[in-house]
């Protein structure tokens, strides 16, 4: 760990504290913050370090966002705040009633931006391995929800409740007041926030939490950024409208404020987001699961996305649709990969030893029988090969059978319809039945025959 330190320092990456997670060997490493673009920037850097300290050491870093079946997988949380060019953290409770109104624009607008723009932040963080983390062990689900607390959803409620077609200056007074009063408590009641949730407010700044552990985070970035911009942009039209109307400037920000809290409050969550539950309410509420990267990645070509980014200065139509493609390429690329080293390992290191110790079985059964034993003495060596070789029959046929649904994937020529045909006619058809039969075959087998590391092996080095 000391060299881990000694690159990070020599590059100048800023560490805070590494401490061991929930999984077998799994750490977290939390830098300090600094400005968006370095911190990128780090991140990247500090992935290269950890795979070439590891290396010096003969050990592997595994940056995959779920290496391992059943516990925890891996994802980076983007604590993500803004601040004026002073250093004033506009997520931040002020100490006075102007200030705390500054934290309530930029707060909902945040959770407006989130609830309009929740496809494109669910495509900027899709990948073949997220998908696999998206819902399983300490990871958010696919659907973007914000998680902002009990007591500032009660202070979201009031404001709804107050601010009425009659709101008027001195309800504004009022209302500032009582603001000033509760806001600066919820730095307390968000010490300890929901862990399930892919987009959590904790207490001066939001963390998205579904970005994946080998990504890039300037994909993410970028889209939360520009999501805030074009929102911000949207707030400031419809404030001037109002002022422009007669209405005084703070009583215009309360009313369009309010109008964006009734319009995303669909997008608020304070449950358990694993939950089957949550996934039906949401479906209620008309939020997007979209479970897969294919998919997800739709939403970079859709007008709304187009108009996001090319009235920000951010990307053009033709970088999006360049982009898209080249996400696609990245999926299909990932999953032919995985489908042909899954075929290649099942069929030189995990069905030879399973040849060879159901002919070792056999050989034990035929023994005991020509001394004279009855069906009692080798019922169990019969029992355990039954099993072993319907084990082997089902991989060999799988096996076969995906390799032929790669070739007519790979006949495809357009590049979504391909990525479609590597999810679900491939990777959701083959893998995990395949996997499940390994798994099975890799208990049965003679230790002392199986040729790769076994599962509880690589959990845990002997």
């Amino acid at each position: 760990m000391r060299d881990f330190e000694t690159e990070s320092y020599k590059l100048g990456i800023p560490l805070k504290t590494r401490h061991n997670e929930v999984a077998p060997s799994q750490f977290e490493c939390a830098p300090i913050f600094e400005e968006i673009s370095v911190a990128v920037d780090h991140n990247t850097l500090l992935m290269d370090i950890m795979d070439r300290v590891a290396r010096r050491h003969k050990l592997r870093a595994l940056l995959h966002e779920k290496p391992f079946a059943g516990i925890n997988g891996n994802g980076k949380h983007n604590n993500w705040s803004m601040s004026t060019d002073t250093g004033v953290n506009l997520l931040a409770p002020g100490k006075t009633p102007k200030t705390n109104l500054m934290f309530l624009t930029f707060f909902v607008n945040t959770i407006k931006a989130v609830h309009d723009y929740a496809d494109v932040l669910r495509a900027s963080i899709a990948s073949a391995a997220n998908d696999h983390r998206l819902g399983a062990n300490e990871a958010p689900p696919a659907i973007i929800s914000v998680f902002i607390g009990g007591f500032l959803t009660k202070v979201l409620e009031d404001i709804k409740e107050r601010v009425g077609a009659k709101f008027d200056e001195q309800d504004e007074a009022i209302l500032k007041l009582d603001l000033h009063r509760s806001i600066p408590e919820l730095l307390l009641d968000n010490t300890d926030r929901n862990r399930t949730s892919p987009f959590a407010f904790t207490g001066n700044k939001f963390e998205f939490r579904a970005v994946g552990s080998s990504a890039n985070c300037a994909n993410a970035m970028t889209s939360l950024n520009t999501i805030m911009a074009e929102t911000l942009k949207n707030f400031k039209k419809e404030v001037d409208a109002l002022i422009e109307k007669g209405e005084k400037k703070e009583i215009a920000i309360m009313h369009v404020i309010r109008e964006y809290i009734v319009s995303s409050e669909k997008v608020l969550f304070e449950g358990n987001n694993y939950s089957e539950e949550w996934e039906k309410e949401a479906k209620k509420r008309g939020l997007p699961n979209v479970k897969t990267t294919p998919l997800a990645l739709d939403a970079l070509l859709t007008e709304k996305a187009k108009h996001l980014f090319e009235s920000n200065n951010v990307l053009n139509h033709v970088e999006l649709e360049a982009r898209h493609e080249i996400e696609l390429e990245k999926y299909v690329k990932k999953v032919q990969i995985e489908a042909r080293i899954m075929g290649e390992l099942c069929t030189s290191h995990i069905l030879p030893p399973a040849f060879k110790y159901q002919n070792t079985l056999i050989q034990n059964i035929i023994g005991l029988k020509e001394i004279g034993l009855k069906e009692p003495a080798f019922a169990n060596q019969k029992q355990i090969l039954e099993k072993i070789s319907e084990h082997i029959s089902v991989i060999s046929e799988q096996v076969g059978k995906m390799i032929e649904a790669r070739k007519k994937a790979n006949a495809l020529t357009d590049s979504r319809a391909k990525a479609i045909a590597y999810c679900d006619d491939i990777k959701d058809t083959f893998f995990d039945k395949i996997r499940y039969h390994v798994d099975k075959l890799e208990v049965l087998i003679d230790d002392s025959e199986w040729l790769l590391p076994k599962y509880r092996e690589i959990l845990f080095l002997r």
